[in-house]
């Protein structure tokens, strides 16, 4: 049997991670019932028996279903310390898994009826990461991200939100939800806004649509990351331009096979990018629903791409320097990913 390293050990940054997708399915579980919550029999289902949900979010019947289960789970969320506790719990699954440096993403309004408005729940999430970056060692900061079905106004809102926080720990600013509904450019404006505000640009884009919606983030948005953005795989002038702008992908493999974007674990195209030079930053979306997290995508691109330990190790660092994190955090990273690298396999 061929000895390799453990890529439980294996420093990394972790950029890709949504809020309610974090929790362990356990605390769902426990959660719905101290409330009494009605979860529906395809998530329950998945939540004991360890398997995802049959999902395919590239038809938009899919997407709802998708959207209705996840909805479930944020439903468990009811008091600041139910925040608490799933901040908590995030941090500890990363630090199993090698992760040195966690950027949650967030909507707060998704949760602000239930926490006392908009500023109050932003204010909860923040104490929590600040509290369980201390206490835990992880660094540890907050993305807010808007949400496409909205109004652009509100990403307005939460732009300036985001930036009013920047120095609280809200290092970038998103978009999320169905990529077909929205265009990037009804959204410039918060970008904008966030932008201004020393905020990294990351919304999502190249998951559900394909390289031109890639193209519409960098364009319009100005986009310093892109979520997902696995379909620039399609245009070969796109991943040029993604490699020479070294914008990172924070590509998350799990979700792509689980959500029907590619139909197996090997039509994933982190070789593709790999090759091109696109920068990458693993990640595990929302292993609530996909059924694994951060060290099990590295293991994908190991046992399914043929990922040496050496490149694995590459794509360590790509996900650090794709980071918000300071650049004391950064160096002991990187200085973790070669050490890592030199030790034997096991």
């Amino acid at each position: 049997m061929e000895r390799v390293r453990d890529l439980s050990e294996l420093p990394k940054a972790h950029l890709h991670l949504h809020f309610t997708g974090s929790m362990r399915p356990a605390t769902v579980l426990e959660l719905a019932d101290k409330y009494g919550v009605r979860l529906p029999d395809a998530l329950t289902d998945a939540l004991t028996s360890g398997e995802p949900p049959k999902l395919r979010a590239t038809d938009e019947r899919g997407w709802f279903r998708f959207q209705r289960l996840y909805d479930a789970a944020r439903s468990c969320l009811r008091e600041p310390e139910d925040i608490q506790r799933l901040v908590r719990e995030a941090a500890e699954e990363d630090l199993k898994d090698g992760s040195g440096w966690l950027e949650i993403q967030v909507d707060p309004t998704s949760y602000a009826p239930r926490m006392g408005g908009l500023i109050p729940t932003l204010e909860i999430i923040l104490d929590a990461v600040d509290t369980t970056a201390r206490e835990t060692g992880l660094g540890m900061r907050v993305l807010v991200a808007a949400n496409r079905m909205k109004h652009p106004l509100d990403a307005r809102t939460l732009a300036r939100l985001a930036v009013r926080y920047a120095d609280r720990g809200v290092v970038g600013f998103g978009l999320s939800n169905d990529e077909r509904r929205g265009m990037a450019r009804d959204f410039d404006r918060a970008f904008h806004i966030a932008r201004e505000g020393g905020l990294l640009s990351a919304p999502h884009g190249g998951e559900l649509t394909g390289p031109a919606s890639v193209r519409d983030c960098l364009d319009d948005l100005h986009a310093h990351r892109i979520g997902h953005g696995v379909r620039a795989a399609e245009d070969p002038r796109l991943l040029k331009r993604l490699a020479d702008r070294q914008v990172t992908c924070e590509v998350c493999p799990a979700s792509n096979v689980a959500l029907g974007v590619y139909e197996k674990a090997e039509d994933v195209p982190l070789r593709t990018f790999f090759e091109a030079g696109v920068p990458m930053a693993l990640g595990a979306d929302d292993p609530l629903l996909f059924g694994s997290r951060l060290a099990a995508q590295y293991e994908i691109a190991r046992h399914v791409h043929g990922f040496s330990d050496a490149e694995l190790a590459e794509l360590a660092r790509q996900s650090v320097r794709g980071s918000a994190a300071p650049e004391d955090v950064r160096a002991r990273l990187l200085a973790g990913v070669d050490e890592w690298l030199v030790r034997p396999a096991a």
